[in-house]
């Protein structure tokens, strides 16, 4: 059997990822090897770096050798966001892996490629997964060598240098920074911009924050410091900081859907590209020219954008408040140049902007949205097999769905199959049920006219799942 196909490791919806005790050196190398081999190309060097769980520096080490032994150099940038690993990578014009297991659970982990001109693409993961590589019987990982701090240089003057500096003066944002290797970039850039910046929650033992499943204990923490505290905002990332988590004043964490129509707005977008599971104030709201739907996962929203790049200033956004910037942007004079890989500061510092320059509350920014609102969640331990079985069975009985999980919502209306199962109901609900590609989850997402009757119907949703299993 090819290697890699039985290494108990494969591609998600972002990168490869598996258990930690199944990301042996070996396989961590044979991942590595591959990509260099079949995707990377002939470049001299490679750039790497990784996230803040334990068992990142030493799958870091393991891709490391098999980039030494294929006779490239080796550009060590550390413990990064990867968004800005990823720009490093693009400045340079060199491939990069990062290791992250982003906001999956504590015992797995992931690697993410990208060749010099991006993420790699579905066809890349195939060809990677499909190479005949060469694994020692015995992988030493390498010693990484000394830090390249360019990496974090250039990540932050990107912000400042199109933020402006005292562009968010006079404004106290709380960040939480919990496990994020985003941290302290973001403090950075943030002090760096003018803001009172007050860090909150920081914690040494890793944290997996899910920014599309925010944990109960974050919805209290975050309203009890802006309670005790008293803040213009509270922000936060996720353990590799390609994807933000954005409080109010009140502590009200933003649905990232909504984050990323304002972010989309805020740069004058005419293409925002975006996954079949986000709200649809998107296209409601009518101000974009063009609105791209895909299947959820950076390489189809990769891919999207890619088919729009010559239609204008083309985003993307994800559920998960990730965003994508396919093209550069010009906003007060100043130029961004385009990074088509999900980031968490950008929108942060969008909807910061935002607000200091209409003078309005953070709270505020999302009151000329259509009134359409999403919820999400999860259901953790069920494997693919049978969230694959329960989609096949509802998208054939279309009656018993309606009944099941929506009962007060009329019959089904619409079907869509582009990612799992999607059903708008005859009152204008949906409710989207699909496997999770990183893990043995079934997500579920909701959407209707209110907060409250959109966390019903994914809560009704996941119990009805749960009691018919």
């Amino acid at each position: 059997m090819n290697f890699l196909l039985g290494s108990g490791v494969g591609f998600g919806t972002s990168g490869a990822r598996g258990l930690v005790v199944d990301m042996t050196d070996r396989v961590c190398y044979g991942f590595a090897a591959a990509f260099l081999g079949s995707v990377a190309g002939d470049a001299a060097g490679v750039v790497i770096g990784h996230d803040l769980r334990p068992s990142s520096p030493g799958i870091a080490g393991a891709c490391a050798r098999a980039v030494m032994d294929s006779g490239r150099e080796l550009v060590y940038a550390g413990a990064l966001p990867t968004p800005a690993l990823a720009f490093y990578a693009q400045r340079l014009g060199l491939p990069a892996i990062v290791v992250t297991g982003s906001h999956i659970p504590f015992d797995r982990n992931g690697i993410k490629f990208y060749r010099a001109d991006g993420e790699i693409s579905k066809a890349d993961e195939l060809a990677m997964m499909e190479a005949e590589v060469v694994v020692p019987e015995v992988v030493v990982p390498a010693v990484l060598p000394a830090l390249d701090g360019r990496a974090r240089e250039a990540y932050v003057r990107r912000y400042l240098d199109f933020f402006g500096a005292g562009s968010l003066e006079g404004m106290r944002v709380g960040v939480y920074e919990h496990s994020s290797v985003a941290r302290d970039v973001l403090r950075e850039i943030l002090e760096g911009l003018g803001a009172d910046v007050v860090s909150l929650g920081r914690t040494e033992v890793f944290v997996p924050i899910d920014t599309e499943a925010v944990r109960p204990e974050d919805v209290l923490q975050a309203r009890a410091w802006a309670d005790e505290v008293g803040f213009d905002a509270i922000v936060s990332t996720d353990g590799d900081g390609d994807r933000p988590l954005i409080g109010d004043e009140n502590g009200l964490w933003m649905r990232g859907d909504v984050v990323g129509i304002l972010c989309a707005q805020f740069l004058r977008a005419n293409v925002v590209v975006t996954p079949v599971s986000c709200n649809t104030a998107v296209e409601a709201c009518g101000w974009f020219g063009k609105v791209v739907r895909t299947r959820i996962g950076s390489p189809y929203v990769v891919a999207g954008m890619d088919a729009s790049a010559a239609d204008g200033v083309v985003v993307c956004y994800e559920a998960n408040g990730g965003f994508l910037l396919e093209s550069r942007v010009v906003h007060n004079g100043r130029t961004l140049e385009a990074l088509p890989t999900r980031d968490s500061v950008l929108p942060i510092l969008a909807l910061l902007g935002m607000a200091r320059e209409r003078d309005e509350k953070v709270s505020g920014l999302s009151a000329s949205l259509p009134k359409r609102f999403t919820a999400s969640d999860r259901l953790k331990d069920v494997p693919t097999e049978r969230s694959n079985s329960l989609i096949s069975s509802l998208r054939d009985s279309p009656d018993e769905a309606a009944r099941l999980l929506g009962p007060d919502a009329g019959g089904v209306a619409w079907m869509d199959m582009t990612d799992g199962l999607r059903m708008t109901f005859e009152n204008g609900d949906i409710i989207h049920l699909r496997p999770s590609g990183n893990a043995p989850e079934l997500r579920c997402y909701a959407e209707a006219d209110s907060v409250e009757r959109a966390e019903m119907l994914c809560a009704g949703a996941l119990g009805a799942v749960t009691r018919d299993a």
